[in-house]
């Protein structure tokens, strides 16, 4: 049988269409190669089937195969040999050129010095010095705080999860990221926020005396508080320049006044303040979250928890815009020794548990359909590192107040006033679900079960006359029955106004609206 003639024929326009299709990829990965080295302020050029972003003290090659898919790409410090990138590798194969120019950029951020050559090169060789010595410092024995490894790291290593010695990965720490444990139904679409800060060095208007080498003697020693000891700045190599390092937070932070002085001892940083629920609101609400602002500045949020339970939480403007209880966001703190960057992240980690406790009041779930509002609490600032939240217990003619105070970043307590309860206990188990979840609603959520479980057993006669006798050794001032009475009396006349005739601030000022000047003097 004669083979089919047809079966046989050539095509003779196919190679010809292959090379095209071939030179248009190839093309096509130039170009958007070239754009993104060009927006991150790097130079390109082609030469032999190889792309170079180059920048004053990396570059970046790009190999391409003849069918014009990436080969390989590697990574060239400044007076070092090519390394393979793997990270790299993977994004342009993937056409993810997005995640491939951020990457990038973090690597331009790493190793844009400005500038004479001869400054450059000085300025990058204290930079790896300071690099070493950190990595010293973070591998020093120290105590667990948290059962998964990973968590302790981030919020209790001393550099916290230090990411460097790969030339494709900026130079990073990781050191604060939220507890899971017991938030999983309140936040479980939620991915917690890793607060991170990119190490570099900048040029500044004062000279500063810089590393240009180790300061961690070896063998590394801690001294008997447990800090890392240095080797003095005048007995090794250093030099006078006009730079710093920089913590360049990822993502930046609101900081309050407090801590900035306590940052600025170490450094100066020039700062816009707003009142720091304010700050935290910018990046914590979605498009579609719930909240108002009244005409009094007061900021409301409406939280639902799982069950359909409702919260409403009160921020008022004129207790957080003073001075005291302002913010500023942060994005960079400068310093200048490693002996800095412990105590600098015990200070942001300060500040990052006090953020996300706040921050938990504004989280927003849908409300399913016929949700109401039945609970409202009144947030204000006690301290720079504490504050206080107003509620209405389960069946009680009294308001009660939750004090929450974070003397440290790994240490949380709670103080209930005022709830008609005589637990010795509850404070250690409010304190002990804070430090678990970093959750106000959820906190307060447990709070008011765990009341409602209180009030729902009736005392013994003896019990009762016991805590008729507390209750008249310790009960307020007239002035704060009057204001409490005259509270209660506001919202049990806001409750029976039709639901209609009341937005949830007006619900939550008419019930949390409370003279607490006396109360909180006897909470201090």
């Amino acid at each position: 049988m004669n083979p089919d003639p047809v079966s046989h024929w050539k095509d003779p326009w196919k190679n010809s269409r292959k090379n095209q299709t071939v030179l248009c990829t190839i093309n096509t990965t130039k170009l958007r190669l070239e754009i993104i080295a060009k927006q991150q302020g790097m130079s390109f050029h082609f030469a032999e089937a190889t792309c170079y972003l180059s920048a004053d003290l990396f570059y970046v090659e790009v190999l391409l195969l003849p069918c014009g898919e990436v080969e390989e790409v590697k990574v060239v410090p400044h007076g070092e040999s090519p390394v393979p990138s793997e990270s790299l590798l993977q994004l342009l194969r993937s056409k993810n050129f997005a995640a491939f120019s951020l990457k990038l950029q973090g690597l331009f951020a790493q190793y844009n010095i400005p500038g004479d050559n001869e400054i450059k090169l000085k300025l990058l060789a204290s930079l790896q010095c300071l690099g070493k010595d950190l990595w010293k410092i973070a591998h020093l024995p120290r105590e667990q705080k948290y059962f998964d490894p990973e968590m302790d790291l981030i919020n209790n290593g001393r550099i916290g999860d230090l990411i460097m010695g790969k030339e494709d990965c900026p130079f990073t720490m990781r050191f604060f990221i939220p507890p899971t444990n017991g938030t999983k139904t309140l936040v479980s679409d939620l991915n917690p926020v890793v607060q991170a800060a990119q190490v570099t060095v900048v040029v500044s208007n004062v000279t500063h005396k810089l590393q240009m080498a180790s300061v961690v003697p070896q063998p590394p020693q801690l001294d008997p508080q447990g800090y890392p000891v240095f080797v003095p700045l005048n007995e090794v190599p250093n030099e006078m320049l006009p730079a710093c390092f920089l913590l360049k937070l990822q993502p930046a932070m609101p900081v309050m006044p407090s801590f900035v002085k306590k940052l600025s001892q170490i450094t100066d940083v020039d700062l816009q303040w707003a009142p720091l629920p304010k700050l935290l609101m910018r990046d914590s609400l979605s498009a579609n979250s719930s909240w108002e602002m009244t005409c009094e500045s007061n900021m409301i949020f409406t939280v639902t928890l799982p069950g359909g339970v409702m919260h409403s939480y009160v921020f008022p403007g004129a207790a957080w815009d003073v001075p005291a209880h302002r913010g500023a966001v942060v994005d960079s703190v400068p310093f200048t020794h490693p002996g800095h960057v412990p105590a600098l992240l015990e200070l942001l980690r300060h500040q990052c548990a006090i953020n996300t406790l706040l921050r938990s009041c504004f989280i927003f779930h849908c409300a399913s359909p016929g949700s109401v509002c039945g609970l409202h609490f009144e947030v204000l600032p006690e301290s720079d590192s504490s504050f206080s939240v107003t509620f209405q217990p389960p069946d009680a003619d009294s308001l009660g107040v939750l004090l929450v105070n974070v003397p440290k970043p790994h240490q949380i307590t709670c103080s209930l006033f005022g709830a008609n309860t005589r637990d010795p206990s509850i404070n250690e188990y409010l304190s002990s679900v804070i430090m678990s979840c970093m959750s106000i609603p959820e906190t307060m959520r447990m709070l008011y079960n765990k009341l409602e479980d209180i009030t729902s057993v009736p005392l013994s006669p003896s019990c009762s006359a016991t805590t008729e006798t507390e209750n008249d050794h310790s009960a307020p001032s007239s002035t704060a029955v009057a204001d409490t009475s005259r509270a209660l009396a506001t919202f049990s006349q806001s409750a029976a106004m039709p639901k209609d005739g009341f937005s949830v601030a007006d619900l939550a000022r008419s019930a949390l609206t409370v003279a607490k000047s006396e109360s909180i003097l006897e909470i201090n």
